[in-house]
């Protein structure tokens, strides 16, 4: 939590030309903050990369804390707005998942964040979050809708899951199976692209 607030002090701009940098808000947990891989290889790292080569002005802000669940990102938003995000690229609710943390809970404090940001006129990227298998048909299934729902009651921008092509498979993973490695990052950072891009 130190390491974030650091971060965000060091964001705040120093002179115009930062000042006019249209920001964009990379929100969310470890899958967000890039456990267990160099700051270069994680995906809001990698996201600045492409918009730079694409010639977007904007700038990409990690504001991911490693084990974050939905609970504990609503009570840190607020301070995530002195960013200035013009969009924001939320990633919650896997932490929520791997604790059985109740999905109608993890809901009520998605649907909160997003009203948040939508309350400032910030287009809210939604990303969606799958259960493992082994979690069992009917939870996996309760879980995966969250997202669906939250994305079309709020008809927000919705990448139906982060780690597709990602997850489970070894070769893109950590040793922990639940994170992504360099590799994995370099196809979730596309994953995330073919839906930012239009709304840029």
């Amino acid at each position: 939590m130190v390491f974030f607030f650091a971060m965000l002090f060091s964001f705040f701009p120093t002179n115009k030309v930062e000042a006019m940098e249209p920001v964009i808000l990379c929100f969310g947990d470890s899958l967000t903050a890039g456990w267990g891989v160099a700051q270069q290889n994680n995906y809001p790292t990698l996201l600045q990369e492409k918009l730079r080569k694409n010639g977007y002005p904007h700038k990409v802000v990690n504001a991911g804390i490693s084990g974050d669940t939905t609970a504990s990102g609503l009570n840190r938003v607020q301070w995530s707005l002195r960013t200035k995000p013009s969009l924001v690229i939320l990633v919650l609710g896997a932490n929520d998942g791997l604790r059985g943390l109740q999905p109608k809970a993890m809901k009520q404090n998605m649907d909160k964040i997003i009203n948040i940001f939508k309350e400032k006129k910030i287009t809210v990227v939604l990303g969606g979050m799958k259960l493992p298998p082994n979690y069992g048909v009917t939870s996996g299934e309760e879980f995966d809708r969250v997202f669906k729902e939250l994305a079309a009651a709020h008809k927000t921008p919705f990448i139906p899951f982060f780690l597709d092509g990602v997850a489970g498979h070894p070769e893109l993973n950590q040793a922990d199976g639940i994170h992504p490695n360099a590799q994995g990052y370099k196809i979730i950072a596309e994953n995330v692209w073919q839906v930012l891009q239009p709304l840029l």
